[in-house]
């Protein structure tokens, strides 16, 4: 961990995301840090938090942002990472993020390489399925990657601002890592979010790819809606959250059934969630750690589902599948699953996308789903 003196200060005023802020924004608000007072790094979720609750306490920095891994398990080596920023702009999110910029001002990359390929998808995809009934699990969540290099160093800033105003329904986020990359993403689903004693999680899974025709756009969602495949992904997820919240909440409020949600790329189905906490010592990072990370981007049973992606994916999901988001000193915040993302380095980056795997999975359609979902990233580079 490394500190200054200087404490952070909250800013209502109007800037722009630079590479190396972090950058938190939805279509009515964004929340913008710079600068660092304080870091804190460490492989256990729940140790991070008491960390930086306790970092945040008596310090004067309003509040900590930054991300978990995919990997919280006992065995990981990449650490959750927080920064105690220097000051805090909070902002209209359009303000903040700036006009999105034409396209063509956009780089062209000069090697593309899928991971794995279609066939090595499916050919996953295909071995998901069998390792569910062998080693009795109910869900496992397989990803790709698309490797891009360019000749110059990536836009970040570009990318963002096109993110936030090409996908309003979305959070869209910057955060640096350890390393010195950069994660961008657009994602559709909040993780949980913390006020007072008010808890709000949106699970999201099931999914179907939208149409340019309205007519088989609408046939598509009305398709993902009757889907018992899809419906039994959902319901995975929302008995995992479920259980995973009931410790901390006198009561919680699960609607009977899913609801028909979309982004410019893909059809969801979502459960709107409100809990209200028994003890409001529990803060925002404390439950995300509790959850995080919930079957909609792992599977369940968790170790057994991490254990098999880990087997399948020819990559390291790194902070891909993570969480992303804030808590501030009452432990009020908002924390974000980290998909529809890439890391980016200097001239080059890694795109992700996934999809849950059951019993009822179809190789072609999981593969389709993949490149629905890269459509987000590629979208803000002017590729699609």
């Amino acid at each position: 961990m490394t500190t200054s003196t200087a404490p952070a200060t909250p800013v209502e005023t109007t800037v722009r995301y630079q590479r190396g802020d972090f950058l938190f924004a939805t279509a009515r608000r964004a929340l913008l840090a710079q600068g660092s007072v304080a870091a804190v790094t460490d492989t256990d979720p729940r140790r991070l938090a008491r960390t930086v609750a306790e970092e945040l306490t008596g310090s004067g920095v309003p509040l900590a942002v930054g991300t978990l891994p995919f990997d919280t398990g006992p065995d990981t080596t990449t650490p959750g990472h927080l920064v105690l920023p220097r000051t805090v702009h909070r902002a209209q999110a359009e303000a903040s993020t700036g006009a999105a910029p034409a396209a063509e001002d956009l780089p062209a990359p000069t090697l593309t390489r899928e991971v794995p390929s279609e066939e090595g998808h499916k050919a996953n995809v295909r071995a998901a399925v069998a390792a569910l009934r062998d080693r009795g699990l109910r869900k496992a969540v397989l990803a790709r990657a698309l490797e891009l290099e360019f000749s110059s160093s990536v836009p970040v800033e570009k990318i963002v601002r096109n993110l936030a105003r090409g996908n309003p329904r979305h959070f869209t986020y910057a955060a640096e890592l350890p390393g010195g990359r950069t994660l961008v993403g657009a994602t559709p689903e909040l993780l949980l979010s913390r006020a007072g004693d008010s808890v709000f999680t949106t699970p999201h899974a099931g999914s179907m790819p939208r149409s340019a025709d309205p007519v088989a756009d609408r046939a598509n969602g009305e398709a993902l809606l009757a889907s018992a495949k899809d419906q039994e992904e959902h319901a995975v997820v929302i008995d995992y959250v479920v259980e995973a919240l009931r410790p901390f909440c006198r009561k919680l409020d699960v609607p009977p059934a899913p609801e028909l949600v979309s982004t410019p790329a893909i059809w969801h189905l979502r459960t709107a969630i409100t809990g209200e906490l028994v003890d409001r010592s529990v803060t925002a990072l404390d439950l995300a750690a509790a959850l995080h990370p919930t079957p909609a981007i792992c599977g369940t049973p968790t170790a057994a589902a991490r254990d098999l992606v880990q087997e399948l994916e020819p990559f390291d999901r790194g902070y891909y599948a993570g969480s992303v988001g804030w808590v501030d000193a009452a432990g009020d915040g908002e924390w974000a699953v980290a998909i529809r993302c890439a890391e980016v380095a200097d001239t080059s980056m890694r795109l992700y996308a996934g999809g849950g795997i059951v019993p009822a999975s179809d190789p072609q359609a999981e593969f389709d789903e993949t490149i629905a979902k890269f459509r987000t990233l590629l979208g803000a580079m002017g590729l699609v």
